[in-house]
This record gives structure tokens, C-alpha cells and sequence, in this order.
């Protein structure tokens, strides 16, 4: 891996970022920093038994009554963050959607009446959590014209905070994405630079593959693999080199748009690539919150030949699955 590059001063704000009427960027940017690392907390503290700060109840243990660790930390983020965007710009015209709204929220097929939409997830990467491994992430991802124009990737345990501003529009060069600890300093993301499809290496998920992954992944030869949990810990892993490419290969139990919009903003942000493996982007709020197909991240370097090697395996694996 090459060497990390020198920090990025720290005064550097992104310029580029549109946002609605009265939103300023440097003020969403301070008020996103308190609430992702104040999400940090109660999520450390639910999963080592601790008492959570800001207020928040203890868990209840697993047996009693069903209401354990892992939902209540759930639920405490979840108000956190929808209770934290809402005080912080209260006539911001923008809506808010959130996994743990979305079952009130939303009605099949039909997108909500929201031209500016944050989508949050407020833990991803649950059986991680629960399990100890300390691969789960929150996600904040907001959303214009169904794209994410600004994406947040909080890893708890790994103490970064991933922000991603992609480019405007598909072919307007790279947009600005960073890394920050607690104390704020930055680096910037930093692909491998193997290209070959014989050295890429793959994240992938422990928990979610089938027989059609594993044909598609032998058929595309890869150098090599890993396993992590959270797909922004994975799109975090590609960030920072480590890996170069995650495929997510599925249909009815498809990734949802809280599961991918803030990951895909940051690595399209850094100059990396997530698309489906035909080329059309990832579209958020369309009626259907489901992000099925065949569904490519990578470092960007081989990404077409990625999607291309990718769509023909399947054409063979599965003819009748939809890219």
C-alpha cells in the first residue's frame, strides 16, 4: 500500500455542496461532527453494558422481554440523530427517513414528497454488534433528485469519521471526501493502486452470500478476499486501500436505501465507483427502498471492465436475474 499522505489542513471546507435555502455548509458540517460522535458514544456504551450518556435508558438484558442491546441502542441513535437535525435546523426544507421510521414513513411505491431527503441508518452491520466484532457503522446520507449528494460513514470502534461530497454530476472529475478522528484531523482516502483483476482484493460480507456470489467471484478470478461486516465499514476498507472492490448480489432481501446511500456518496466523493454492473447509477426515494441487482463498489481504476466481466458471468450464472 502506498504511504498515507500528509493530513489535510484542517481549515479546508468543501465549497461545492448544494444545499436548501439557509443551510450553510460549514455550520451542517459542525452540527453533523456533535451528533455522529455523540452516536459514537451511546453505541460504545450500549455494546460494552454501560450506562449510555445524553439520557438514554440502559438495556434491558436479551431475555427480558425481548427489548435487548441491540435495539435499544438502535432506537437511542435513532432519536438521537432525528431529534439532533431537527433542533439544529428547524426550518430546514428538508424531510428525514430513517430504518426506524421508514416501516410509518413510506407506502409501497410511492417515494416520499421530499425534493431534499437525509436517510439514515442509525446502526449498520447489527449482527456484528450484537456478535462483538466491532465492524458496524451509522450512516447518514442526504439525498436530492434521488442521488446522495453528501454522504457520512461514522465507524465507532475505528474512531473515523468518513465525509463524501460527490461531483454534481456524472463526469464532472472527483468530489471532496475525508477522513477525521475525534480530535478533527484529516486525511484523505488513498485506493491501492492494483488494477488487475487477478490482484484485486474483495470485501465482502460474512453474513449475506449465496451460490450465485461465490460463482460470480471465482468467475471474476480475484487476487484475494476479506470479510467485514457493515457495508460502510467495507466501502471504508476500499478507502483506505486495504480492498478494492464489494459486489452485492441480491433481489427480495436486497440491501435497503439506508444500507448503501451514505457508503456509495463517499467512495463516488474520493473518485472511487458504485453503479450496478450494467452502469446505471444507485437512485434513493424511487417508491421501492429496496437496492436489488447486481450492485458494484470499487476504487474506480477497473470499474468497467469490473462491470462488464461482471454482467457477462451473470448472463451465464443466472440469465433471469435482473442487473
Amino acid at each position: 500500500m502506498p504511504a498515507s499522505p500528509a493530513p489535510i489542513a484542517a481549515g479546508l471546507l468543501p465549497c461545492g455542496l448544494s444545499l436548501p435555502s439557509g443551510i450553510a455548509t460549514a455550520t451542517l458540517l459542525v452540527e453533523l461532527r456533535r451528533l455522529c460522535w455523540g452516536a459514537a458514544d451511546i453505541l460504545r456504551a450500549y455494546a460494552r453494558g454501560e450506562v449510555p450518556p445524553h439520557g438514554f435508558p440502559p438495556a434491558l438484558s436479551v431475555e427480558d422481554g425481548g427489548e435487548g442491546p441491540v435495539s435499544a441502542a438502535d432506537l437511542a441513535v435513532n432519536r438521537w440523530l432525528l431529534d439532533g437535525l431537527s433542533t439544529a435546523f428547524p426550518a430546514a426544507a428538508w424531510s428525514l427517513l430513517s430504518e426506524e421510521t421508514a416501516q410509518e414513513q413510506l407506502r409501497p411505491g410511492e417515494p416520499l414528497a421530499a425534493a431534499w431527503l437525509w436517510i439514515l441508518d442509525p446502526l449498520d452491520g447489527t449482527k456484528d454488534f450484537l456478535q462483538g466484532t466491532g465492524e458496524y457503522a451509522v450512516h447518514l446520507a442526504l439525498v436530492h433528485g434521488q442521488r446522495a449528494v453528501l454522504g457520512v460513514v461514522l465507524l465507532p470502534e475505528l474512531e473515523e469519521l468518513w465525509f463524501g461530497l460527490p461531483p454534481a454530476s456524472e463526469g464532472d472529475g472527483v468530489g471532496e471526501a475525508w477522513c477525521e478522528n475525534r480530535a478533527g484531523d484529516r486525511s484523505p482516502a488513498r485506493f491501492s493502486v492494483r488494477r488487475t483483476c487477478g490482484e484485486l482484493v474483495l470485501v465482502a460480507s460474512r453474513n449475506h452470500r449465496d451460490q450465485r456470489l461465490e460463482a460470480l467471484v471465482a468467475e471474476l478470478a480475484l487476487g484475494g478476499s476479506r470479510a467485514v461486516g457493515s457495508v460502510g465499514g467495507k466501502v471504508a476498507m476500499i478507502l483506505r486501500g486495504e480492498t478494492d472492490l464489494y459486489i452485492s448480489l441480491s433481489g427480495r432481501t436486497a440491501p435497503k436505501d439506508w444500507d448503501m446511500a451514505a457508503p456509495e456518496a463517499v467512495l463516488r466523493a474520493a473518485g472511487g465507483a458504485f453503479s450496478h454492473a450494467d452502469g446505471r447509477p444507485l437512485l434513493y426515494n424511487t417508491g421501492d427502498v429496496r437496492q436489488a441487482g447486481c450492485l458494484i463498489a470499487s476504487h474506480g481504476l477497473t470499474h468497467a471492465e469490473l462491470c462488464r466481466r461482471s454482467a457477462a458471468a451473470m448472463a451465464t450464472i443466472d440469465p433471469e436475474f435482473p442487473l
